[in-house]
């Protein structure tokens, strides 16, 4: 490494050094032009060679596709009940089946009224019953004797 003091000055407007030196002119934007020119062209072409490679492929498999038989002919009869939801010979639709299903046990659940009058059964609702057991309580059960071994 050098550490002797060089000379320097200008030359045209540029700095004059013994050991550096510059390029004589700047890089012409003319090359790098026709490089993104051919490069977008080789693009555009591309495109289009691949649309017509669908274009034709999409055709040929149009033209030489058959449908598959159906799954069931037309007078075969349907599976017997009960068959599942959501299958072909099924109209009922599985989702309204759960909400129709929740809303019959919420109404059940929320009935009030006799059972057996003569016996004194009622059905009161759930949500009573089990304030009813939190109150009172459950009833003593009686322990069942066990059977004698033999």
């Amino acid at each position: 490494m050098n550490t002797e003091h060089h000379q320097h000055g200008l030359n045209n407007g540029r700095p004059e050094h013994l050991d550096v030196s510059f390029e004589g002119q700047d890089v012409e934007p003319s090359p790098i032009l026709k490089f993104m020119w051919w490069l977008g062209v080789t693009v555009v072409l591309s495109f289009v060679l691949s649309l017509g490679v669908y274009r034709g492929l999409r055709n040929y498999f149009q033209s030489t596709y058959t449908a598959a038989p159906p799954m069931r002919p037309a007078g075969m009869e349907l599976p017997p009940e009960p068959r599942l939801q959501a299958m072909p010979g099924h109209l009922l639709d599985p989702q309204q089946d759960m909400r129709d299903k929740v809303q019959t046990d919420t109404d059940e659940n929320n009935k009030l009224g006799w059972v057996d009058e003569k016996a004194g059964i009622a059905q009161i609702p759930v949500k009573d019953a089990m304030q009813l057991i939190v109150e009172k309580g459950l009833p003593a059960v009686k322990p069942v004797p066990e059977e004698t071994k033999k």
